[in-house]
């Protein structure tokens, strides 16, 4: 069998990846390190793709606080096979626009080597996100379904 992160390792790294200490994350990051985070790039600047330690850093450390003040980051669930882990977590912050508080869900699919993230994989409830960070509700919201329910298409 190959290399397995231990939970331990896991579950260090979202402690200080949740209080947002870029000095303590660096270590858990390797070099190469590829880091994805879905969702509309043009609405939350912190989406995309960025490649290496040095682009992650940057991106926790200096582009998320110009959309997004983090004051927590609980994970709720943790799930380590292997050099994979999963989890589900909330992120709650304070808009920089207008300091309002916003809340929503997080996946991130971890592939773990020598103990620090090689890749991951990061889902949010974009859909949420970007109506709290706006202040309003899609007009998705407002639009009669032709079905008679709530579905929406993205």
């Amino acid at each position: 069998m190959g290399y397995a992160v231990s939970r331990e390792v896991a579950e260090t790294f979202f402690k200080v990846y949740a209080v947002r200490d870029m000095v303590r994350v660096a270590p858990f990051l390797r070099d190469d390190v590829l880091w994805t985070i879905s969702g509309p790039v043009d609405l939350l600047p912190f989406c995309g793709t960025r490649r290496g330690k040095a682009a992650v850093i940057d991106l926790l450390g200096r582009t998320v606080p110009t959309v997004l003040r983090v004051f927590r980051f609980t994970t709720e669930l943790l799930l380590v096979d292997g050099d994979r882990v999963a989890s589900l977590n909330r992120l709650s912050a304070r808009g920089t626009a207008d300091g309002r508080t916003i809340s929503y869900r997080v996946a991130h699919f971890m592939r773990f080597a020598d103990d620090k993230v090689a890749e991951n994989f990061t889902f949010i409830d974009s859909f949420d996100a970007v109506e709290q960070v706006l202040g309003h509700t899609s007009p998705v919201h407002d639009t009669p379904s032709l079905l008679g329910n709530d579905i929406v298409a993205l």
